[in-house]
């Protein structure tokens, strides 16, 4: 029996790798690795896909993410609202700036946050509001918006999504991009970005991931060391020209997927009203979701699961004082779900199979 791959990075470098190593190739042989013509065009052009003024590349999505919000000034006494349920980044950069992190609960048929959630846990000491864009679906950002805080987008798992015909990462005060390997733009290492419309942020921005440097050796201000190596940026333009192919695979392969399960004891993965998903995670939700992952597994299909222990009971938050039963919808969808195989290589027959399987358990 083969396996199907749950994530299958290697299968872009594969079928682009001419075009990938002309690019790598022409990179190691101008000498020029950090913060070079590759990146400052990269640069360019993913403002242009996400409608901003600026693009400034960084090491990863999680340095995006503390740059974005250290260039909001945030830092003790500070608030921060964002999701528990999402990987810890989000979480992990306020903390690490020495603001307070605020959790405000999701909506569970979307993943993104709960808007009313968000509104009822501000006080006068919120910064700023950071949502995630889950799953390569926007978060109800008009309504945020309203709230009338600055909003930094974590947009990882989303470029290319839209919310009421506007790019995700561009409708925020600034909007925060991953580049990981398994990310529906990603690199072949670590790579992210921060876009923003904002002239002043911008200049920040620069400054700060280059040690808070204005010129050689003057230090305007503390900062970080982190920058998007040429390497990373050559192979990030050169699969840019494909995202949005890419993109449109993933919402048919999410078509075929809602098709063949329609039927079943299992919630799928909805759409808000004028999303346009991108599906970097195809997941149902079932009351019996180990017992289908165990399943799956046994007929080469393996699942992994995002995210079985929501931020609010992390060990490393215990001193916190969040209880089970703080975020309800958050707690109760990490119990159920169940990601499946999902990249734009995936066949339509090994999705046929998914589905096969899954039939299988409940039949």
């Amino acid at each position: 029996m083969n396996t199907i791959p749950f994530l299958h990075p290697a299968a872009q470098f594969h079928a682009l790798r001419e075009e990938i190593l002309a690019a790598t190739t022409s990179v190691l042989a101008g000498g020029r690795y950090i913060l070079g013509p590759e990146v400052q065009a990269l640069e360019t052009e993913i403002a242009a896909q996400c409608r901003a003024g600026f693009g400034v590349g960084v090491n990863s999505g999680s340095d995006a993410l503390t740059l974005a919000l250290h260039a909001l000034g945030v830092g003790p006494g500070d608030e921060v609202i964002t999701s528990p349920f999402t990987y810890i980044a989000p979480a992990e950069s306020i903390h690490q700036l020495g603001a307070k992190i605020v959790f405000a609960d999701i909506d569970p048929r979307y993943f993104t946050l709960d808007a009313a959630d968000v509104g009822r846990r501000v006080t006068s000491r919120t910064k700023a509001i950071l949502p995630v864009h889950l799953f390569g679906q926007a978060a109800p950002m008009e309504e945020l918006l309203k709230l009338g805080l600055p909003v930094v987008e974590d947009a990882a798992q989303a470029i290319g999504a839209r919310r009421h015909g506007l790019p995700v990462g561009g409708i925020g005060k600034m909007g925060c991009l991953s580049f990981y390997p398994t990310k529906n733009l990603g690199a072949c290492g670590d790579g992210g970005m921060v876009i923003t419309s904002d002239e002043a942020l911008e200049r920040v921005l620069r400054r700060s991931r280059v040690h808070g440097i204005s010129q050689r050796y003057h230090h305007e201000s503390h900062g970080f060391n982190t920058r998007l190596d040429e390497l990373q940026a050559a192979i990030l333009r050169v699969k840019l020209r494909y995202l949005e192919g890419w993109n449109v695979r993933r919402r048919e392969l999410a078509a075929r997927y809602n098709a063949g399960l329609t039927e079943l004891p299992v919630e799928l993965p909805l759409t808000a009203p004028g999303n346009e998903h991108v599906f970097h995670v195809y997941a149902i939700q079932n009351d019996q979701r180990d017992a289908l992952q165990a399943h799956l597994a046994e007929r080469g299909i393996p699942t992994i699961i995002y995210y079985p222990v929501p931020l609010h009971r992390q060990r490393c938050y215990a001193d916190q004082g969040w209880r089970q039963g703080d975020f309800p919808a958050t707690e109760r969808v990490s119990e159920r779900i169940l990601p499946l195989p999902m990249y734009p290589e995936l066949t339509n027959e090994q999705v046929d199979r998914v589905i096969e399987e899954i039939r299988a358990f409940f039949e």
